[in-house]
């Protein structure tokens, strides 16, 4: 038995109820194989680095578990067939580990007064109407 983590973003347009039976499907299938349920951390909504299928938010939670190789295998079987699920991954967990918390969302960079003078120059200096 090993001890895991699957980092899963579901998509943001899937009803809470069906990302709730997606990550109860999960948890049967780890109970199923002897294995234990060690936590569930709903992450919340956060916004991706870059977009997967036309979707710039997801869903994000992470899941704690101990389990055999097989019930892993099993797993990553389901949630790469399951609708809702745009990414998934599993990582062997860390022993003594107490990282479950989401980290702080970081918030976008303001533009410098630099950059705005530059960026109206830009414009400014395009008189027909194409960027060249």
């Amino acid at each position: 038995m090993n001890d895991y983590e699957i980092m899963l973003l579901l998509d943001p347009e899937l009803s809470e109820e069906r990302g709730n039976e997606i990550i109860q499907r999960l948890r049967d299938s780890v109970e199923g194989a002897k294995g234990s349920w060690d936590g569930h951390e709903p992450w919340g909504r956060r916004r991706l680095t870059y977009e997967i299928d036309h979707k710039s938010e997801a869903i994000y939670h992470l899941l704690l578990f101990t389990a055999p190789t097989e019930t892993l295998t099993e797993i990553t079987r389901v949630l790469k067939i399951t609708d809702g699920v745009v990414r998934h991954s599993a990582y062997r967990r860390v022993k003594g580990s107490t990282h479950t918390k989401a980290p702080a969302q970081i918030a976008a960079p303001a533009a410098t007064p630099a950059q705005a003078m530059s960026d109206s120059a830009r414009r400014d200096d395009d008189t027909d109407g194409t960027a060249e």
